[in-house]
């Protein structure tokens, strides 16, 4: 052969697209295993209930105004009564919400779900109702409205477990629905008429515990709304369009604080106007009811809202994925070892050998998404790890001709285990620590090939002295005669 080099590297491309191949299967179990996953939270949710969202108190009244209309003239003269429905809303001058979350692990077969249970103490106060005074639009018409009705909305009404409520310290009767259009899930309770033409202050507070999975949203419905969360979950994830005026993120659990004035938001415009109430994707990628996946329309045809998520930041399917990004890397690096090995020590490997070794470090991924579907993700990574190195050094041990090279060669295999596990760790600062670690497998390389003969390699081997004489072709007969 001519030019063996350039058939080595056919050799060795081929074997990295079978690997590339092998690693799009695993991806696609790992992908399958979120969409397990995912369903498994569906599942949670049909049975529990799903990422809450709690608005209010508000006060609603439903209206009607008939007048009636002439048409015609003498015989041909005709009434006909016409007739407007219109609701007529009262948002909460003050509104306090000292909330407390209790996080319950649910589970469906392999798959966790983050629960909670939401204890919170909402006080509402009107300065007035004023904005529950009809007015007629035509003149002599007749104007009916039902009595006030206090309503909570909530996201989903199976997780109410326990709610009572006081206004203006009388104990009143809730009952399920709100009577409002669009806001319909939730629980209220009828006021008395005569609350409507009074102008002193009106005070309710709402006792309630409520249960969901995974988020909670809330509406800044006051004019001047405050609210304080607790909660032992220590991996809190704020969204929405406010965060947290102060908050304190400690290993033992969190404390948030908003301070929101209706300066600032159009929440009370956006619930008046009856625009929906969205819920921002999950950290798992799911979206519930209304999706923000188009982000300046869709929060523009939202009302305005803060959430928390109790997000696991250690979801194995989620560093599983991350970790297959770097499988590319990962048998780019190790061939680069290999191939200084063979160079450098002045072997041979065939491709075949590449393709075992890289098959090894393919196995690692699947090994690491199944172990951490039993165990901690940690030790499940250390297990994966641990195996595929070890048995890369025996196998290099033999591939490279002795133990001396192959235990080298599995540091090297552990280094770059280790390496991944810190980048899986690190969030802000990942970029910048796998960029200097590829410099400096790169400067490394540069250095241990600076005095090799690239040249060399590929120019034809001269023959050794007394190979001239030696004939590739063996003698005929008549020769040999």
């Amino acid at each position: 052969m001519k030019h063996p080099l350039f058939i080595k590297l056919a050799a060795l491309v081929a074997v990295t697209v079978l690997l590339l191949f092998g690693l799009g299967l695993i991806e696609g179990v790992v992908r399958d295993r979120q969409r397990y996953r995912l369903e498994a939270a569906r599942g949670v949710e049909q049975s529990l209930a799903g990422p809450q969202t709690l608005m209010g108190p508000m006060l609603h009244s439903a209206c009607v105004e008939t007048w009636d209309t002439v048409t015609g003239a003498g015989a041909e003269r005709r009434t006909a009564e016409q007739r407007r429905e219109f609701l007529l809303t009262a948002m909460p001058q003050q509104l306090q919400l000292r909330t407390s979350a209790v996080m319950q692990e649910r589970a469906r077969g392999l798959h966790k779900v983050n629960a909670y249970t939401l204890k919170a103490q909402v006080t509402a106060e009107w300065a007035s109702l004023a904005s529950l005074q009809p007015e007629r639009t035509v003149k002599g018409s007749r104007m009916q409205c039902g009595a006030p009705i206090l309503m909570v909305a909530v996201g989903d009404a199976r997780g109410i477990r326990m709610a009572q409520v006081e206004v203006d310290g009388q104990t009143l009767a809730l009952k399920p629905g709100t009577f409002h259009p669009v806001y319909s899930r939730g629980l209220h309770t009828p006021l008395p008429e005569g609350l409507r033409a009074q102008s002193g202050q009106v005070r309710a507070v709402l006792d309630l515990e409520l249960v969901g999975t995974e988020r909670l949203v809330i509406v800044p419905l006051g004019g001047n709304t405050e609210v304080l969360m607790q909660s032992a979950w220590p991996h809190p994830s704020f969204g929405g369009r406010f965060l947290p005026s102060d908050r304190e993120v400690r290993p033992d659990g969190f404390t948030a604080h908003w301070r929101l004035s209706s300066l600032a938001s159009s929440a009370q415009q956006d619930i008046a106007e009856g625009r929906k109430v969205c819920n921002a994707p999950l950290s798992d990628g799911s979206v519930n009811e209304t999706a923000e996946s188009e982000a300046a329309g869709a929060q523009r045809a939202c009302a305005d809202s803060f959430s928390v998520a109790f997000i696991d930041p250690v979801n194995p399917y989620s560093l599983a994925d991350r970790a297959m990004k770097y499988g590319v890397l990962f048998i780019a690096l190790t061939f680069v070892a290999v191939g200084l090995f063979e160079l450098m020590q002045k072997l041979r490997v065939h491709p075949v050998q590449y393709l075992l070794v890289g098959s090894a470090l393919c196995v690692f991924f699947l090994l690491l998404v199944s172990l951490s579907e039993h165990l901690a993700f940690g030790p499940s990574y250390a297990m994966a790890a641990t195996a595929c190195v070890l048995l890369l050094a025996y196998y290099a041990s033999h591939m490279l001709g002795s133990l001396r090279r192959g235990l080298p060669f599995g540091a090297l295999i552990a280094v770059l285990y280790s390496l991944l596990y810190v980048l899986l760790q690190l969030e802000q600062t990942a970029l910048i620590v796998g960029a200097i670690a590829l410099f400096a497998v790169l400067a490394a390389v540069m250095v241990l090939t600076r005095r090799m003969d690239w040249y060399g390699l590929t120019a034809p081997r001269l023959p050794a002295p007394g190979e001239a004489a030696a004939s590739p072709v063996a003698p005929t007969a008549s020769e040999a005669a």
